[in-house]
């Protein structure tokens, strides 16, 4: 199964980084397009974009300066299924991709994923320190509809929070 294409442009304010496609993802050709993933609403309910956007209007998120990637780029049916070589060298791989693009922030979509690609065990939600190519770095919790740790309103809390971040 291909990988999804990115959502991607220079100079974006923000690039949502995903741990890997989801299988009903890839065969759909957009991103977060699981039934159950909270990812859209959360966008929405934060302030990130004014509606609602269906996957299939993935594309629009470059008008409000925000872009979609992932870490890993292989599907898989969830996240476990990945290696840990397979995340530190989607990590590296991750870099590489953003260092030309030069986007103002990198908001890593569930702590799991930033721990085993960039090697920071201690990690929790929220800012980070350092900078991954030359982006600020913030996890969020994954938008998931598995992530039982955030029912839809401390998810949308949470985009919230780091919203205002992005707006300082």
């Amino acid at each position: 199964m291909n990988p999804l294409p990115d959502v991607l442009a220079d100079d974006l304010d923000v690039v949502f980084v995903g741990i890997n496609p989801g299988l009903t993802s890839a065969a759909r050709g957009h991103s977060f397009a699981t039934p159950g993933n909270r990812m859209w609403p959360a966008l929405h309910r934060s302030g990130f974009t004014p509606r609602l956007l269906r996957p299939e209007e993935e594309r629009d998120l470059l008008s409000f300066g925000l872009g979609l990637t992932t870490i890993v780029r292989r599907p898989t049916a969830k996240a476990a299924d990945l290696a840990a070589g397979e995340y530190v060298a989607g990590g590296r791989d991750l870099i590489a991709r953003m260092e030309p693009l030069r986007p103002r922030w990198l908001a890593l979509l569930g702590v799991t994923g930033y721990r085993r690609a960039f090697g920071a065990a201690g990690a929790t939600i929220g800012p980070q320190p350092g900078r991954l190519a030359g982006a600020r770095v913030w996890v969020l919790p994954n938008p998931s509809g598995l992530n039982a740790h955030y029912p839809p309103e401390a998810l949308a809390a949470e985009f919230t929070r780091f919203r205002l971040a992005v707006t300082r």
